[in-house]
């Protein structure tokens, strides 16, 4: 029976967690749950699995629940903090973590298991773009095993040789014969939507995706293609790609979830319903398979494939991941930084839609222009750098706010 810690309770993520362990609930034992503020959430998820710890990012959200679990006289203990999420994340008793903080906020208590090393399913892809060597070689360090959780990567996962799944981030992509991974998404809403209209996208345009279920930051960032790009560079830290062997395509239909091209013409295909649960089932029981609650496709039904080449110009926010990510460390960190700002930005209405790139284009510029990647050395410096990106975004967003 695998023992969890899951970071990142209350979200997306986590309830598609949670859909599996429902489906295998002889497998899994829930641990430790962590989350954000969303205090109600955590009371539900705490009543129905009993944890033996809950962390609440801050201490007034942990005090609400704290005081509610006791009137339930549920036995859980209640901690606070990014120490405390840390803490859950590396005890000896959890062999699993499920990281799905979303943002930066998820490097240090993902790290930490990695640290500790248990088998990291990793949904916070942040992680990898913002410590991306650091990472990896932490990983190999200290023995933890890696999973990808986000679709994408997972497919790409699931159709490489089992010598590089079981190891990520080191083998030669060339001596397994791989030519290129081709790294799927859907366009997101705006497609094929005119591009002198984006200006006037509101942010409920913006999160209604239209294949998977996600949060707002993220459906945005899926608006945006950021979020692809965001994936871009930790592909390149998960499979070691050079640039050339690495390509983003257009697949409205989300249905082939990523693709592995080998040097005689073979492309391998990972396909399935855009569920959550399916890649998140695979990484809880890897090398096993189990019920993930998730129909298998119906090929029938599944009507037209089709696919494009990303448009820059709609999606310039893809362009500056791709190469933020050949620019260095620097840059990828100060990207995120400056896209999880601007993205907060855009769903309080203080920025256009159109307004994010131009916030991450100039912060990314100046970090660029004012930086290197030898300054991100370790964990401390690429927090420091991360916090002056956010601080020279929000004086940017101060300038372009409606």
């Amino acid at each position: 029976m695998r023992k969890l810690t899951i970071l990142g309770a209350t979200g997306s993520i986590g309830a598609s967690t949670f859909k599996v362990l429902e489906q295998n609930p002889e497998k899994f034992s829930v641990v430790a749950l962590a989350a954000g503020q969303n205090v109600a959430k955590m009371r539900e998820l705490c009543q129905k699995w009993q944890p033996k710890f809950a962390v609440m990012a801050d201490d007034n959200a942990a005090k609400q629940l704290k005081l509610q679990l006791s009137e339930l006289k549920i036995a859980t203990q209640v901690l606070s903090g990014v120490d405390a999420m840390c803490e859950v994340s590396s005890m000896d008793e959890v062999d699993t973590v499920m990281a799905a903080i979303v943002g930066a906020a998820g490097l240090l208590p993902t790290m930490a298991a990695v640290k500790a090393g248990k088998r990291v399913l990793l949904a916070n892809k942040e992680a990898l773009v913002m410590s991306g060597q650091l990472f990896i070689d932490a990983v190999n360090k200290h023995g933890a095993e890696l999973l990808p959780v986000d679709s994408e990567h997972n497919a790409i996962f699931q159709c490489l040789p089992s010598d590089i799944q079981t190891n990520l981030g080191h083998y030669q992509l060339d001596n397994h014969g791989i030519s290129h991974i081709l790294l799927t998404g859907s366009g997101g809403p705006f497609r094929y939507s005119d591009i002198s209209s984006l200006d006037d996208v509101t942010p409920e345009q913006a999160i209604a995706h239209p294949n998977w279920s996600m949060g707002p930051k993220i459906s945005v960032d899926s608006a945006t293609m950021m979020n692809k790009g965001l994936e871009y560079i930790e592909a390149k830290w998960l499979f070691n790609t050079q640039r050339e062997q690495l390509k983003v395509v257009i697949h409205p239909q989300s249905v082939i979830h990523s693709m592995v091209q080998y040097k005689d013409g073979s492309v391998l295909a990972q396909m399935g319903e855009p569920d959550m649960a399916t890649p998140i089932a695979l990484t809880l029981s890897y090398p096993e398979r189990i019920t993930a609650g998730v129909p298998a496709l119906d090929f029938t039904k599944v009507g037209e494939l089709t696919f494009l080449e990303p448009d820059f110009n709609r999606y310039p926010c893809l362009k500056l991941a791709i190469e933020a990510c050949y620019s260095g460390q620097h840059a990828t960190t100060a990207l995120n930084a400056a896209n999880e700002i601007a993205v907060d930005a855009f769903l309080n209405k203080q920025l256009r839609f159109t307004d994010i790139a131009k916030v991450n284009e100039q912060v990314a510029s100046n970090i660029i222009g004012s930086y290197s990647s030898s300054q991100c050395s370790d964990l401390e410096s690429i927090l420091e750098l991360d916090r002056i990106a956010r601080e020279l975004a929000v004086t940017i967003v101060s300038g372009l706010k409606r």
